[in-house]
């Protein structure tokens, strides 16, 4: 069944979905039939139920206390609140949700609010209508749908209870299907921020798309081995991470209200709410890892630990190499200083017909002045146009309101400038573009479009660093990006040229 999902996902998010689209209304409905039928049947025994509901609490309080009786209720949300992972999936899948995504996905957030609330107390009231308690082997679900049909005929009992089984388990495989669709973009987002291969940013190409999926399917079918299909170790290893993931998220919420206090005037309001859910998900971790830890609570505690402390090395490694392109950087200086100089900048006609130049930089440094020195030392004077192509990955460092967002739009239009201003004051024409998102290249596949309608005898260039020493660590977290685009480019029938750059 992974291998089918593993296939199935690859065929692509819209195909997936809507194969899964059917099984999710039939849960919807035979559920939402069960609940309206649980209370119209007992509608008479409702005053006596509520009374006898009454006497219970009061004579839990009276026993346990109100503290015990709290800390009760929070052990028994602590074993259910797995119901409301879901939200999970729509955060992380917002990237493919319809425009406009901020709106779609409050909605979409509000609906999964409502439904799973009323689901879960219309069932927890049928659960008290119908007086259904735990039998061996059975889930409380199976024991209330078996008593809801026990005064139907044979055939039709039959098949609503066997409709009804069959669409929770087929549940489990849409909770599946949100790790093939999350899981590449989540990890296409820490890519971004240099805890993950950089490669994986590539949402576009087939690495992500195809390989990501691979990824999660693979790791799900090690999982399934090793753990020689435990399901109590499985939902033990999906709870703990789950809520880890909960809390951090809640901790983060509170946090940014706290540091927008000043401008936002409703802060206590929502602090407040994002506090009690860190409270509860706090309260929850900590259950589980206490009563689950001798139950694969520790090795759920150890594989986490794992990639934490891989995502940490690999960042370590980006911020070493960094170091090392210092010395590249030192042309940055050279080059300022030939623009600043009062040199003056020479006026030259564009003639969209001559040869021309097309480079992808990521910014006035080093690597994008090397390969412009690089074009100059190889082509002469071949190329008498020269556009600057700087793409503007968006990620956790810029994305956070619409002030930060303009500001590093300015910020990457004022950095490839400085390449226009230098190119023309050596006598060529020169000119830029800028763009932003968080697909290199899927905005250089339609931005080299663009030039080649305006600049026909359009040849594309990228600078790629060369390390002292080829290891499969440093091809794994490098040498990815621009061979991207120019495998993008070259199906498309556009010139690309990549030229080394060493920094060593």
């Amino acid at each position: 069944m992974i291998v089918f999902m593993i296939v199935l996902n690859l065929r692509g998010v819209k195909e997936s979905v809507l194969f899964l689209t059917p099984i999710f209304l039939v849960f919807i409905i035979t559920h939402l039939f069960v609940i309206v039928y649980a209370v119209v049947m007992h509608s008479f025994d409702l005053g006596a139920t509520v009374n006898t509901t009454v006497v219970d609490f009061k004579s839990t309080t009276s026993t346990l206390g109100y503290l015990g009786t709290f800390l009760l209720l929070l052990r028994a949300y602590s074993m259910g609140a797995g119901t409301y992972t879901g939200i999970e999936a729509v955060s992380n899948g917002m990237a493919v949700l319809r425009e406009p995504k901020v709106k779609t996905a409050k909605r979409t957030m509000t609906y999964m609010m409502v439904s799973l609330s009323l689901t879960v107390l219309g069932l927890m009231t049928a659960y008290v209508l119908y007086q259904a308690v735990p039998a061996a082997g059975k889930t409380l679900n199976a024991v209330l749908f078996e008593k809801v049909t026990a005064g139907w005929s044979p055939g039709l009992g039959k098949t609503f209870l066997f409709t009804i089984i069959i669409s929770e388990t087929a549940l489990l495989f849409i909770a599946a299907q949100t790790g093939f669709i999350g899981g590449p973009r989540v990890l296409s987002n820490m890519a971004l921020d240099r805890w993950f291969p950089t490669r994986f940013s590539m949402l576009s190409d087939r690495f992500v798309t195809q390989n990501g999926i691979l990824l999660m399917g693979g790791a799900a079918l090690v999982m399934l081995l090793i753990s020689h299909g435990s399901i109590t170790f499985l939902i033990v290893l999906y709870s703990i991470n789950v809520f880890i993931t909960f809390l951090l998220t809640q901790l983060g919420m509170v946090r940014h209200w706290w540091q927008v206090r000043a401008q936002e005037k409703n802060w206590i309001k929502k602090i407040t709410i994002n506090g009690t859910g860190l409270f509860l998900t706090v309260f929850i971790l900590i259950s589980m890892i206490v009563i689950k830890f001798g139950e694969g609570g520790w090795i759920t505690l150890f594989i986490t630990l794992a990639l934490v402390l891989l995502a940490f090395a690999i960042r370590r490694h980006y911020m070493v190499t960094l170091k090392l392109l210092k010395r590249l950087n030192d042309l940055v200086q050279v080059a300022n200083t030939a623009i600043t100089s009062k040199k003056e900048e020479k006026k030259i006609e564009c003639n969209s017909n001559d040869k021309t130049a097309v480079m992808f930089v990521n910014g006035f440094n080093g690597l994008g002045l090397h390969t412009l020195f690089n074009i100059f030392r190889l082509f002469g004077a071949i190329y008498k146009n020269y556009v600057f192509v700087h793409i503007g990955t968006i990620d956790a460092g810029n994305f956070k309101d619409r002030e930060q967002l303009d500001k590093f739009k300015s910020d990457i239009k004022e950095e490839i400038e400085k390449y226009v201003n230098f190119v023309r004051r050596n006598g060529y024409y020169a000119e830029s573009i800028t763009e932003i998102g968080t697909d290199v290249v899927e905005e250089s596949n339609a931005i080299a479009s663009k030039i080649l309608e305006r600049f026909p005898s359009s040849v594309f260039f990228g600078g790629q660093l060369v390390f002292p020493k080829e290891t499969f660590f440093s091809k794994l977290l490098h040498n990815y990006t621009v061979f991207a685009i120019q495998r993008t480019l070259y199906h498309k029938g556009i010139p690309f040229i990549i030229l080394p750059i060493r920094v060593y």
